[in-house]
């Protein structure tokens, strides 16, 4: 009897706080799957990495062997100031001397990939004043570009996915959640062959150091705004065309960011998926529970009043029933 009544209370208690298991199902899922890339990342990449730290010592050896004259301390200072330089996007290297990273179309790339939050990180302010400066303007233009996206993203989505759906379900009286996949299905599919695919063929033959994956990766990349910046084109040195080139890169970005979020917008109105967030969410509290709370607090106020008229009638009344005169003549005094 003890246990039924335990397990009753159990099974009650988890159904009232139904939303709140969800989301901390929803929370251990996620932290298990951090964990889970953290090790797949790591028994990957770190034999790499291994691989490549004996290859630098191998031929850092072979250099001071065959450079006698040199120390191993002057060589690590060189070194030192030349990756420190790399990383602002300077290099020593000759051929790669005749690349400016702060011309205009540099700079507009640069502008273009700070306000879309990707920031690839291969070219960064080197003075004071400009970083300041990128701290002002991102603080200014990321709020801006999430309102023009917005508002771009609104309007294309009348054109490309509601009234489309609402076309062919009046048309053809097919079901709309089923017009709504489909609908979703061919517009990702789309979206990947115009801004994935054809993409990363043009940027492999465009890239001479590039294939067709490391392509399609920097495509995924820079349009999830991951911007890792291990893959940036236009850097290759006596780049043909280097500004257009910028220029086309950075409207490619704009316009491929646009219609990632369309395609997501588009997915997030499915009937499905609006059902499956609802079981993560708080759930509100509907007008009509509202409504029915007043109804009981306006009931309850009711009763008490009801109880309570009659004693106060009572307490109003004389103690002598005190008759009502007509006329003078009704007096018994006057009589």
């Amino acid at each position: 009897m003890l246990q039924s009544l335990a397990s009753n209370s159990c099974v009650r208690l988890i159904q009232s706080h139904k939303s709140t298991w969800y989301f901390v199902s929803l929370v251990l899922g996620y932290l298990l799957y951090l964990i889970f890339g953290a090790v797949v990342f790591s028994s990957v990449e770190l034999p790499y990495e291994d691989l490549l730290r004996q290859q630098l010592r191998a031929i850092k050896k072979q250099f001071l062997q065959e450079n006698e004259c040199l120390t191993e301390e002057r060589l690590e200072q060189f070194l030192k100031k030349a990756l420190d330089a790399s990383n602002y996007g300077v290099s020593i290297l000759n051929n790669a001397s005749a690349n400016w990273n702060w011309d205009f179309t540099s700079a507009l790339f640069f502008a273009s990939t700070v306000l879309s939050t990707t920031g690839y990180g291969h070219t960064v302010p080197l003075s004071d004043g400009g970083k300041a400066f990128c701290i002002i303007y991102s603080v200014i233009g990321i709020p801006f570009t999430l309102l023009f996206l917005t508002a771009v993203v609104q309007r294309i989505m009348v054109f490309s996915t509601r009234r489309p759906i609402m076309y062919i379900h009046t048309r053809w009286g097919l079901s709309k959640p089923l017009v709504a996949i489909v609908h979703a299905t061919l517009l990702a599919t789309l979206a990947v062959s115009c801004f994935f695919l054809i993409p990363a063929a043009i940027f492999s033959a465009l890239e001479e150091n590039w294939n067709f994956l490391e392509s399609f990766y920097f495509c995924f990349i820079s349009l999830s705004t991951i911007g890792l910046g291990d893959y940036v084109p236009g850097e290759a040195a006596n780049q043909r065309f280097r500004e257009l080139y910028k220029v086309g890169i950075t409207v490619y970005l704009i316009l491929g960011l646009i219609v990632m979020l369309v395609v997501l917008e588009t997915f997030c109105e499915l009937q499905q998926l609006k059902q499956l967030r609802k079981i993560f969410y708080l759930k509100k509290e509907k007008p009509q529970d509202r409504l029915a709370i007043l109804e009981h607090d306006h009931l309850s106020f009711t009763t008490v009043s009801n109880r309570a008229t009659p004693q106060n009638e009572d307490k109003t009344q004389p103690f002598v029933s005190v008759p009502t005169l007509v006329s003078p003549n009704d007096d018994p005094m006057i009589q």
